[in-house]
C-alpha cells in the first residue's frame, strides 16, 4: 500500500493540534507590508495586520508561495511518502495551485502530487483536507483519496459575517462589498464561497452578538442534514463571549461530534478584517 501524505497552503486555517493529530504538512502563502514580505502563520500574526493597517489605513497584499518553495516542499514531503495531495486556496483567490503544478514538473514529480483547487478558502479547505488525511490512511491510492474528496467539494458551506467591510473593500475580491460600504447603516453582511469565489448574502443589523446569532440560526436547518463528524466556527479574532455563544447555540443540536473553533490566519484576515466569524460544514447528500 502506498504511503499518501496529505498537505495544504496556509490558508486552510488548520490549528497546529489538528495538523499534529492528522499528519498534515503546511506551505506558507505570503503577507506584504508595503516593502516587506512576511511567512502566513511563521513570522507574522493577524494582531500585526490589523496594527499595520489601523496605523497606514492601507490593506496588506498577500502572495503566493515562491517556485523555489514549492520545488523545496516538494521534496522535502516526497521524503516521507510515495504520493502526496496538495490543497490550495480557489484558483480565484490565488495562484498557489499554478505555481504548485509548475513546481511538479520542474522537478519531474508530477506523477506523484496530486494538486487540488480546493475552490474554498480558510476552514472550507480545511475540511477537504481534514477528510483526505482520514481517507489516507486505509486508501490503496492518492487517486482514490482525490475522487472522493472531489466529490465532497461542492457540498462544502463556507461562509461567515463581518464586523467591519472596510478589508474586503479595500482588498476588491467580493463584489458588491463597495456598494455596501457606503450605507449609513451599520451593516453586517454574510459572505458566501459559491463556486470558488465570495458573494455578499443576507445582510443584518445590530451588534455583532446579535447578527452571529441570527446568522447562525439561518443554518441550522441545513446543519441538521450535514455530515455530523465535525463542524468549524473560525474567526479573526471575535470576542470570546460571541464565540462560547456560538458553541453552545452548535451544541444545543445535538448533531455534530466534534465543533472545533480555529483561528484565522494572517492571509484570510488580511482580507476579512478583525472579528469575522464563520461556521463552515460540509452539507449533506
Amino acid at each position: 500500500m502506498a504511503k499518501i501524505g496529505i498537505a495544504s497552503d496556509s490558508t486552510c486555517d488548520l490549528s497546529q493540534e489538528l495538523l499534529d493529530r492528522y499528519g498534515i504538512a503546511i506551505l506558507p502563502l505570503h503577507v506584504i507590508l508595503e516593502d516587506k514580505e512576511f511567512r502566513d502563520g511563521v513570522d507574522i500574526t493577524p494582531k500585526d495586520i490589523y496594527a499595520w493597517s489601523d496605523q497606514t489605513k492601507k490593506t496588506p497584499k498577500t502572495a503566493a508561495f515562491s517556485p523555489t518553495e514549492a520545488e523545496e516542499f516538494l521534496k522535502e514531503q516526497l521524503k516521507t511518502c510515495d504520493e502526496l495531495i496538495f490543497f490550495d486556496v480557489s484558483d480565484t483567490m490565488s495562484s498557489s495551485r499554478s505555481v504548485m503544478q509548475v513546481a511538479a514538473q520542474t522537478i519531474g514529480v508530477s506523477d506523484k502530487v496530486y494538486v487540488i483547487d480546493s475552490m474554498n478558502l480558510s476552514t472550507g479547505i480545511g475540511l477537504l483536507v481534514v477528510e483526505a488525511a482520514i481517507l489516507a490512511k486505509e486508501a490503496d491510492s492518492a487517486k482514490a483519496v482525490v475522487d472522493e474528496v472531489l466529490a465532497l467539494r461542492p457540498r462544502v458551506r463556507a461562509s461567515f459575517v463581518v464586523d467591519t467591510l472596510v478589508y474586503l473593500y479595500r482588498g476588491g475580491r467580493c463584489s458588491g462589498t463597495a456598494a455596501l460600504l457606503g450605507s449609513t447603516i451599520k451593516l453586517h453582511p454574510s459572505i458566501h464561497v459559491i463556486d470558488g469565489s465570495m458573494q455578499v448574502g443576507k445582510k443584518y443589523r445590530g451588534n455583532m452578538d446579535r447578527v452571529v446569532k441570527n446568522y447562525v440560526d439561518d443554518q441550522i436547518e441545513q446543519m441538521k442534514g450535514a455530515e455530523p463528524a465535525r463542524i468549524f466556527i473560525t474567526h479573526s479574532g471575535s470576542d470570546k463571549a460571541i464565540v462560547d455563544a456560538v458553541r453552545e447555540q452548535l451544541s444545543e443540536l445535538g448533531y455534530f461530534k466534534e465543533i472545533i473553533e480555529t483561528r484565522a490566519g494572517s492571509v484570510i484576515s488580511s482580507h476579512c478584517g478583525p472579528g469575522t466569524l464563520g461556521v463552515l460544514f460540509i452539507a449533506g447528500k
